[in-house]
């Protein structure tokens, strides 16, 4: 049997759990400030990734909008933050 590491392990388990998703949001939520400022990040609400979306919630209408026309801004820099095409579809809610 073929021995690896303890990080290669756990990211092996990722990759094939039903929780990679929720890991990669609260990766997500850690650098949205930096991604998107801090006045945006102070105001969301939620973020989740369901299959290639993300799924944004915040309930300041004028941030909705705001975050709207930022669709393809937002899956650039989430992308790029992730280091992989992780995001293709921005909903927000």
């Amino acid at each position: 049997m073929a021995e690896i590491s303890l990080g290669d392990a756990i990211k092996l388990f990722l990759q094939k759990s039903r929780l990679k998703q929720n890991i990669q949001a609260l990766q997500i939520e850690e650098v949205w400030a930096q991604l998107m400022g801090k006045t945006i990040a102070r105001y969301t609400d939620k973020i989740e990734i369901i299959g290639s979306t993300l799924f944004i919630s915040t309930n300041v209408a004028p941030l909705k909008q705001e975050l709207q026309f930022q669709k393809e801004k937002i899956i650039e820099r989430v992308n790029e933050a992730m280091k992989e095409k992780l995001i293709k579809e921005v909903v927000i809610r």
